[in-house]
């Protein structure tokens, strides 16, 4: 069903471009990671660029009727330092998303009626939540000039659902099948 209302489709483009730029920034940092000696933080930082992808995939589409050009904004962390540095931008970036983005993005959704919105914004949620715990475990490691220690990490790609080690018979964020999801292994 196309946007019906103005305000939930800018929030769609707001969250499309954070997602998009988080997508780009955690595949740099990755590189970056993988440089400092840290490839499990870097396969991480992947794993979840690659989620960051869905969720902006997602928006995307539920704006595919809204044809036109947008000027958005979008708020974002910029800059480069140490593997540690970096994660803590992206700690910061998915509590901002987490804590205070998309639970209004979320709740607009929900009052103005827009059913693809809100699902949409609920896959990247409950994803963001997880996000910040790994990026916060990572970062322990990282603090001590170390590499985590990581054995395989799954991205459902419809909703960006992201888990390490075990793979769950079905997502259970959207209830995609286990043969959906991405595998980042070693």
């Amino acid at each position: 069903m196309p946007v019906r209302n103005d305000m939930t489709a800018d929030f769609l483009r707001s969250a499309y471009g954070g997602e998009s730029m988080a997508h780009m920034r955690y595949l740099i940092w990755g590189d970056m990671a993988e440089k400092e000696g840290m490839p499990n933080i870097g396969r991480l930082f992947r794993a979840i660029a690659y989620a960051e992808w869905a969720h902006a995939d997602n928006h995307f589409k539920v704006l595919k009727e809204k044809v036109g050009g947008a000027s958005v904004t979008a708020g974002a962390v910029f800059g480069a330092g140490k593997t540690a540095d970096n994660l803590q931008g992206a700690i910061d970036g998915e509590l901002h998303e987490v804590e205070q983005m998309y639970p209004v993005y979320l709740n607009a959704a929900i009052f103005q009626q827009e059913k693809d919105a809100e699902r949409a914004f609920r896959f990247a949620l409950e994803a963001e939540k997880i996000h910040v715990k790994l990026f916060q475990e990572a970062q322990v490691a990282a603090k001590q000039g170390k590499d985590m220690e990581l054995g395989p990490v799954y991205v459902c790609p419809v909703c960006g659902h992201t888990i390490k080690d075990h793979l769950p018979d079905v997502c259970p964020v959207c209830g995609a099948k286990k043969e959906m999801y991405k595998h980042f292994t070693a």
